[in-house]
């Protein structure tokens, strides 16, 4: 449960708020954003008076909304209590017929309904769990019906599908929004252990004194999935594992372990050194860039014949400052691949001494697990019990969820939390954004040959020789 000494722990302190999702029958809303709502709701982390309201093109009513909403959390969230069900779908509404420039559809009405739910001048959080090519469209529509202002408006990854198209997009969103309004999603950057990241270093001296390219040899941040893309084909052949993964989550978890260190840990300094290293990431070499799609891709329902979308991608990207020069960090993630993991490694060189060129090569890795509640692990070498001096490795865990009073929240949760209480540290600035845009740029405008990998696999051959002389921690 909730303890009270979390920052913001308690939905008490916060005014009325109405809260429109878009997309709400789409399938991330189902997925992410209803269950965490929820969960938000039973933790009593929401206001004392709120709404929910769905939006979609459809005209399915509240009833049938509601019926929608717990379906969802049945199958994708923890489930429902019914002592608590009935008052939270009170509280549900949905707004049909659409949203756009030309016709707000049912949204204005249902808004003023909401007052007599969430009480008079909520503040208004709009949150578009749309694809990209739909944020100008709603955006320019909350501007010409009077639901802009003073409304804070989240939006899903990724923000924009290229360059261009995330400057004309962020020139829409800023003709209507100020930037303390806009609120850019990346989940990854909400896990327990991605915070940790900074954490772990920033408050340990042992750990930030190695902090540097003279005792890190590489990074591997690392996100394979079992997972197949069968229910959201269309959205996937739309996007591909560059876009969906690459300009988004990893390289923002590699900004974590790159950026110098903040001011303080608040919103402002951690965004600005989050978003300032990444301005010395060099754009990607397609030559140091390895493509893939798994065999039978083609076939999946919802995806073209000829289709020549990514659907794995490998990186080796540089930092060109004085901390991380000459550094690889290696990146990788994909579909259909032989295990699920979200990881980052850091890879110390090898000490010079005596035992040089006899240690374990699985040794001196301090490593983060960003899947579920998060772990520290570390492994080092040791001296096995016995006459002889031989070495092998030893392995350390820190369970994140097991430190007293440990309270995790899951990603989606704690996002929406802090847009709640105008938290903006964990997300993502639009100079960042740019930033990230033009590393990506060279593989976008001259993608690298895709080449064929087996479901079940580690992806191409390629991928392996990316990180030679050295090794994927992960599968290999």
């Amino acid at each position: 449960m909730v303890t009270a000494d979390r920052v913001g722990a308690s939905g008490n302190d916060l005014g009325a708020t109405v809260f429109v999702l878009f997309g709400a029958t789409g399938d991330l809303a189902k997925r992410m954003v209803l269950p965490a709502f929820y969960r938000l709701a039973t933790e009593g982390l929401l206001p004392a008076q709120w709404a929910l309201i769905g939006n979609g093109r459809g005209d399915i009513g509240d009833e049938a909304f509601r019926a929608h909403v717990r379906n969802a959390l049945i199958k994708f969230g923890s489930g429902v209590d019914e002592q608590e069900w009935q008052p939270f779908a009170r509280r549900l509404l949905f707004a049909g017929r659409g949203f756009t420039p030309a016709d707000p559809g049912q949204l204005p009405g249902v808004l003023a309904a909401a007052h007599a739910v969430a009480g008079d001048n909520p503040q208004l959080v709009h949150y578009l769990a749309l694809p990209p090519v739909a944020f100008a469209g709603v955006t320019k529509a909350l501007g010409e019906h009077g639901l802009s202002r003073g409304a804070r408006v989240v939006y899903e990854k990724p923000f924009g599908t290229s360059p261009g198209s995330f400057r004309a997009l962020n020139r829409v969103v800023r003709s209507v929004l100020d930037e303390q309004q806009i609120y850019r999603i990346d989940h990854f950057l909400a896990k327990e252990a991605t915070q940790d990241l900074h954490l772990l270093r920033f408050a340990n001296g042992m750990f930030d004194a190695m902090w540097s390219r003279k005792h890190v040899e590489s990074v591997q941040v690392d996100v394979p999935e079992k997972l197949g893309i069968s229910d959201r084909a269309g959205f996937y052949d739309a996007t591909g594992a560059v876009l969906d993964m690459l300009v988004t989550h990893l390289l923002q978890v590699a900004a974590e372990v790159a950026m110098e260190p903040p001011a303080s840990l608040g919103a402002a300094d951690l965004q600005a050194e989050r978003e300032k290293v990444i301005r010395f990431f060099r754009p990607l070499d397609p030559g140091e860039v390895v493509l893939g799609q798994f065999a039978g891709y083609r076939d999946v329902p919802g995806v073209a014949k000829d289709s020549g979308r990514d659907t794995f991608v490998a990186a080796r990207l540089w930092v060109d400052n004085a901390r991380w020069r000459g550094v690889p960090f290696y990146l990788r993630t994909g579909k259909r691949l032989a295990a699920s993991r979200e990881r980052v490694s850091v890879i110390l060189r090898e000490p010079i001494g005596p035992l040089a060129g006899q240690l374990p090569r699985e040794a001196n890795v301090l490593s983060f697990s960003l899947s579920g509640d998060g772990e520290i692990d570390l492994s080092l070498v040791a001296k096995k019990p016995g006459l002889a001096l031989n070495l092998d490795t030893a392995y350390a865990a820190i369970p994140l969820s097991g430190l007293k009073a440990a309270d995790p929240l899951p990603p989606y949760v704690r996002l929406i939390h802090d847009v709640l209480i105008g938290d903006r540290s964990l997300f993502t600035r639009p100079d960042g954004l740019a930033s990230a845009w033009k590393v990506v740029g060279p593989v976008l405008s001259n993608p690298p040959q895709l080449s064929a990998y087996a479901p079940g696999s580690w992806g191409p051959a390629k991928a392996r020789d990316l990180v030679g002389p050295g090794y994927w921690l992960l599968g290999q």
